[in-house]
């Protein structure tokens, strides 16, 4: 199973991620282990979705990077 992830920092900023395991990688972004997430500060898990195959997975992360789906983002969040 894979699982596309949304994490916010204070700032309010988003990454969105793929992984198998959330709670690890969750970890790990806090543990500064992620170039990308690095020194922005205390990571928390803010939206989780599960997915049978990694393409799928990759398809809504892709989906959750673009610009309708940071604006779909915004609204469920209520950034």
């Amino acid at each position: 199973m894979y699982f596309v992830y949304v994490l916010k920092n204070a700032k309010g900023v988003l990454y969105k991620g793929l992984t198998r395991d959330p709670l690890t990688r969750l970890e790990q972004h806090n543990k500064s282990r992620n170039r990308s997430t690095k020194g922005k500060g205390v990571w928390e898990l803010v939206l989780i979705e599960n997915y049978n195959t990694r393409a799928e997975a990759r398809k809504r992360e892709k989906y959750l990077k673009s610009g309708s789906g940071r604006e779909m983002l915004r609204r469920i969040l209520h950034l």
